[in-house]
């Protein structure tokens, strides 16, 4: 594996992996990734509709999601020096933050995702009730929450950044709030190329003006 030779003839690949050595990605992280990743190879296109239980649930988004958290707060801190309390905060956010927004992208990819690839993220072996689609969006709304309140620890550009895409994806979360289930499998939720642009300005101007 290119990460422990330290060099792959793979340019991407070489790149990644001097990353993960030079801002300390584990293993940990690095392994939940591919396992993930390796499901969304499988095609279920054949096999009528498959739902995700929650505990396929839980282990897909901790690992095509969560870990990504991490691992950029690894690339993010890097030259930071972070107290114990600090570090907790700031990977309970990392990993709040991955989970919303798998979990928006869960909903607003319902149509493409059943019809496309057979699959359902979130439900065990049918279509969302419209009481599930509210547990959900409440879910992913209480994610992001938890992600805002580490905003402040992260590096000013880093958190610019952060910022932007957490306010996007409340955007499109509060679009889905909107829209039935029913909906949600015949349509893609989108949020504007002009409402994009307003929250980047946004986020941006509020982080300049942030002291630290």
């Amino acid at each position: 594996m290119a990460v422990e030779s330290g060099y792959s003839s793979n340019p991407i690949v070489d790149a990644f992996a001097c990353t993960v050595r030079d801002c300390g990605i584990e293993g940990r992280l690095i392994e939940p990734f591919f396992a993930s990743m390796r499901t969304d190879i499988r095609d279920d296109a054949d096999r009528g509709l498959v739902g995700f239980d929650r505990e396929q649930h839980a282990a897909y988004v901790y690992g095509s999601a969560e870990v990504v958290g991490l691992m950029c707060l690894r690339v993010f801190t890097r030259e930071e020096r972070l107290a114990p309390d600090e570090a907790a905060l700031l990977e309970r956010g990392a990993r709040s933050l991955g989970a919303a927004f798998q979990n928006i992208n869960f909903l607003r990819d319902l149509a493409d995702d059943s019809r496309r690839l057979g699959r359902d993220y979130l439900g065990a072996d049918r279509q969302i009730s419209e009481t599930d689609r509210l547990a959900w969006v409440a879910e992913a709304r209480a994610q992001l929450e938890s992600a805002r309140i580490s905003l402040p620890l992260l590096p000013k550009d880093a958190r610019r950044a952060v910022r932007c895409a957490l306010e996007l994806f409340e955007e499109l979360l509060d679009r889905i709030s909107r829209t039935p289930a029913a909906e949600l499998y015949t349509r893609r939720i989108r949020v504007p190329n002009a409402v994009k642009l307003g929250l980047a300005v946004r986020a941006g101007a509020r982080t300049l003006l942030e002291r630290t």
